[in-house]
């Protein structure tokens, strides 16, 4: 069964986020004082008094009509291209929620948009009639004084109950804010480990991550904007394809560290490359209009260096003027500017049109199935014979590298220990020659190969 899920809703820049980090018991969610921050669903695990739950953060609902500020611009002034797409996203996950937490500010009190807000909760719920709704916890934050915990009484006025106040950014009344939670929500039952490939699907900004996700699901999970930096927290779908179990995580996109503003898309950035390193497969997403940059480069660096699979996948294939060369000279051109991942394989795609689409996840699953198979000692070490035999290791000041034996200590990624005489006498060519000689008996499709050298006692 699974766990319950837990909905944070409201008007911009009341402390969701917060107090979402605060549940969660770790910066998870991007915070920034500029209403707006939060765009995407963003999922994460939470317990209280031994009950574990998930808990939803969502964007600010930024109201029609009244969500303008006193100069006319919108609550949402971090996301003011956003606002229909965010306000989808949040009632996606009311739909989907088992409780649903309603926060304001008891800072500003209640607001036109507040009263909104609880408009379109009890529209949702009339809606709803006759199917289960999630119940609704009135959450007045920002309460840090005596005196603002007395005026969040006001907030009666909304009709939807008991308001609690808390301070989500002190831990003000959050126990009993969570006591009132436990008691509503649905009892679940033993959670399964997660046992799903994670594919993480990383990139500069603007090259269709979000809406080859969106394709891959066949629904608006994400936001999808021509705008770069679209998405700003790492954001994990679950799914199941042909049986199999997978967690595919949408990230930021990741500019060049001299255009990184700091801030928000600071932050965005560290979050991508953590979702780098708790990903098993990375789809490394490529303009095809652009072409190959360095930023290309440099993320397919991060990848490397956390060791993981990767499927390079070249995007807006539809966009760009083809003959019977074309793929050949494009590949050619991967090739060379990311040589270090020459094991990699390369899809041609258009996430707009969907062209090659279905191949996506094929692929990054036998990536992934390549990247735990174990190769027998006695096949390891017969294929360092024969490399020894085609090409001896030079020698260095008149010494030469002994290789005496090598067996496979682990996989995820493979990993191979060979026993030498001394570590020292290895040149990195003769590293990346024995590597060839591996792929060559088994190619390891998209997976880095970890050679580690130990030298052997007499």
């Amino acid at each position: 069964m699974a766990k319950p899920l837990v909905a944070l809703v409201g008007r911009p820049n009341v402390g969701k986020s917060t107090l979402f980090n605060r549940l969660i018991e770790q910066r998870l969610a991007v915070v920034d004082d500029v209403p707006g921050t939060t765009r995407d669903r963003l999922v994460a695990e939470a317990e209280w008094a031994g009950r574990v739950f998930d808990v939803v953060d969502t964007g600010g609902i930024d109201p029609h009509g009244v969500g303008a500020s006193r100069r006319g611009q919108p609550l949402s002034v971090g996301s003011a291209e956003f606002v229909e797409h965010i306000r989808f996203q949040a009632e996606m996950a009311i739909r989907e929620a088992d409780a649903v937490l309603f926060v304001t500010d008891a800072e500003s009190g209640v607001t036109p948009a507040d009263q909104e807000v609880a408009k379109i909760l009890r529209t949702l719920q009339r809606e709803e009639e006759g199917n289960p709704f999630p119940p609704i916890l009135l959450v007045v934050n920002k309460a840090d004084s005596p005196q603002r915990r007395l005026a969040a009484m006001e907030f009666y006025e909304l009709g939807l109950g008991e308001p609690h106040p808390i301070s989500a950014l002190h831990g003000t009344g959050t126990g009993d804010l969570l006591d009132a939670l436990i008691a509503i929500l649905p009892e679940g039952g033993e959670e399964e480990e997660d046992d799903s490939i994670k594919i993480a699907i990383v990139g500069k900004p603007n090259v269709g991550k979000s809406s080859l996700l969106n394709r891959l699901l066949g629904q608006e999970r994400v936001i999808v904007s021509p705008i770069p930096g679209t998405t700003r927290d790492a954001v994990d779908t679950r799914l199941t394809y042909q049986d199999i179990p997978l967690t595919l995580i949408d990230t930021a996109g990741i500019r060049r560290r001299g255009r990184i503003e700091v801030g928000v898309e600071k932050y965005s950035v560290l979050r991508t490359l953590k979702a780098i390193e708790r990903s098993d497969v990375a789809l490394l997403m490529l303009d095809a209009t652009t072409g190959i940059t360095a930023q290309d480069a440099h993320i397919a660096g991060y990848i490397l260096e956390a060791w993981k699979s990767v499927v390079i996948v070249v995007n807006k294939w539809d966009a760009i003027e083809k003959d019977s060369f074309t793929m050949q000279a494009f590949t050619q051109e991967v090739r060379q500017a990311l040589q270090f991942l020459d094991y990699a394989p390369i899809l041609f795609i258009s996430a707009k049109t969907g062209l090659r689409v279905e191949q996506v996840l094929p692929t990054a699953i036998r990536v992934q199935e390549e990247r735990l198979v174990r190769l027998p000692t006695s096949k390891l070490n017969q294929i360092l014979q024969n490399a020894l035999e085609r090409h001896a290791p030079p020698a260095q000041a008149g010494r030469s590298l002994k290789i005496f034996y090598g067996t496979q200590v682990r996989s995820d990624p493979p990993t191979f220990l060979i026993y030498v005489n001394d570590y020292r006498l290895a040149h990195f060519t003769y590293l990346r020659y024995l590597e060839n000689c591996l792929r060559e008996e088994y190619p390891f499709e998209g997976t880095p190969i970890r050679i580690v050298l130990k030298n052997r006692r007499s």
